[in-house]
Formats: structure tokens, sequence, C-alpha cells
């Protein structure tokens, strides 16, 4: 556990200097460092897509990182087979933000780093509530209603639970909904769910149609 930790801090320090040494390239990052945008709120209202991991470690400071999966692939090539790591990484801040990113390098290090940026790019808002019938206290953590993700062969429910249920779930996706802030609900998997990047990316599917789906209460608003 100390050494995990020594890592997790060796990782702060380094996003803290790469962050001093920024260079913006794109518009978006140019608006964040002259101070035009000052939440990552205002990037998703106004439908914009960050081009750069700085971007999120700019409006995201607390933004944490979990290593999902490391697996080595082999391609081959004219002159032999080629092997590579390839790496699933989960970033989320536990309150309402979550990322998951692939990358792929010759060394494991390498790869994860190339994971975490990859996960920076695609992370979404999450949509939290308390959608279970039997607390209903109107606080921040589950889902407001039930989801569905895919990713292959694999889907998976997520349920809303009540307060102090917990995460009635897998390790990868318990580590995954604990990424987003969400504290209490169930879940019902179905498929080849040992085939890890796939369950991952089925749950994070599911996360994203938090959003993406209207619930009755919409239609009143």
């Amino acid at each position: 556990m100390k050494a995990r930790g020594r890592r997790r801090d060796n990782r702060r320090r380094d996003a803290s200097a790469s962050l001093e040494q920024w260079v913006p390239k794109t518009r978006i990052g140019k608006m964040i460092q002259e101070g035009r945008i000052t939440s990552i709120e205002e990037i998703f209202t106004a439908g914009l897509q960050p081009r750069e991991p700085q971007i999120i470690d700019t409006l995201l400071p607390d933004l944490q990182e979990e290593v999902i999966n490391i697996n080595l692939v082999q391609k081959q090539t004219d002159a032999g087979e080629k092997s590579r790591f390839k790496a699933i990484v989960a970033v989320g801040n536990r309150d309402g933000y979550i990322g998951l990113g692939s990358g792929k390098a010759s060394q494991v290090r390498n790869a994860i780093e190339k994971a975490a940026a990859d996960a920076r790019l695609k992370i979404v808002p999450v949509r939290r509530g308390c959608g279970s019938w039997e607390c209903g206290c109107g606080k921040h953590h589950s889902i407001p209603f039930r989801v569905e993700g895919r990713c292959g062969s694999v889907r998976i429910d997520v349920i809303p639970g009540p307060r102090g249920l917990g995460l009635v779930a897998s390790e990868v996706a318990k580590v995954i909904l604990g990424l987003a802030g969400i504290k209490d609900c169930w879940t019902r998997s179905f498929g080849s769910t040992r085939t890890v990047p796939s369950f991952a990316h089925a749950v994070f599917d599911a996360l994203k149609k938090t959003y993406s789906l209207i619930t009755p209460a919409d239609w009143v608003a």
C-alpha cells in the first residue's frame, strides 16, 4: 500500500510539472489559460470537445486514476512477432465525472500514461440522484433511473439502490462506479463478463447514458 501511495504522489507531481510547462495548442486550451473558461461545466454546456489532457487536469485538479487491466498483445510483422502492452485506465473525481481510455506501448508505464491521457479526453459527466423506491432521500448517492450499457457481447444493468446498500457489483465495476461518485446501486451483467476490457467499457457506456436518456422529470421540465 505504501508503494502504491508513493506512485500516486509521483504521478501528481509529474502532472503538476506538466501543467506548469503546458503551452495550449487548441482554442479551448487558450481560453482556459486566458481565464475565459473556468469550469468543466462550461465546456459540456457549450458542446465543446477537449483535445488536450491538460484541459481536464486544469479544470478537475482532484482527478484520480485507476488501472483497470493490462494485457500483452502481439502483432505479426515481416520481422517477426511484435509484443506490446495494452492498458485500460479509468479516471474520475468521485463527484460526477468519469473517463475510460486505453493505450498501447512497448513498456507498461508508457501504456498506462497513454491510456490515462485517452481517458481524460473521453471524460463525461454522470447524472446522480436517488432513483430507488426504497429510499427517496433526494440525495446524490446513486443514479436517478435504471441504465443499460453494452460493449461487444457484454451487457450490464445499473439499478438505483437505497442509501447504505453500497456497490453490489464486481471489482471492476466497483472501481469505475466509485470514481464516478456513485455509492449505492445494484448491477446485473450478462455475456462474456470475464473479458475485462469489454466489461469495463459496458459499465462506462451505462454511465454515459445517465445524461443521454430522457426521464419523466425532463418531460415535465
